[in-house]
């Protein structure tokens, strides 16, 4: 089953990766006229920097969770098994 889900997989992981960007970008401006600062970035102060980088981390982490789950979900209802491993909400193996 790994082999027959790695590309949707994969394929939820860019989709998240693009949405996720344009999601920064967007939450980003209404902060800021500009865009997000880069750590490139000389002149960029410690707080305005750090900010950005865990809005971005967020939103990123958000977007690749919602969208791995909704892949296997979709994936499952499609197969009938669930890729990956069956966990409880504990975060024990399940019995199957």
């Amino acid at each position: 089953m790994k082999l027959v889900f790695a590309p949707i997989r994969i394929a939820s992981s860019l989709l998240a990766g693009i949405t996720g960007r344009r999601a920064v970008d967007r939450v980003w401006r209404l902060f800021d006229d500009g865009g997000p600062p880069k750590p490139e970035d000389r002149t960029v102060s410690w707080p305005r920097l750090v900010a950005a980088l865990v809005l971005e981390g967020a939103i990123l982490r958000l977007m690749a969770g919602v969208l791995d789950h909704a892949s296997r979900s979709w994936f499952a209802a499609l197969t009938g098994r669930w890729p990956g491993e069956q966990v409880d909400s504990v975060g024990k193996d399940a019995e199957r």
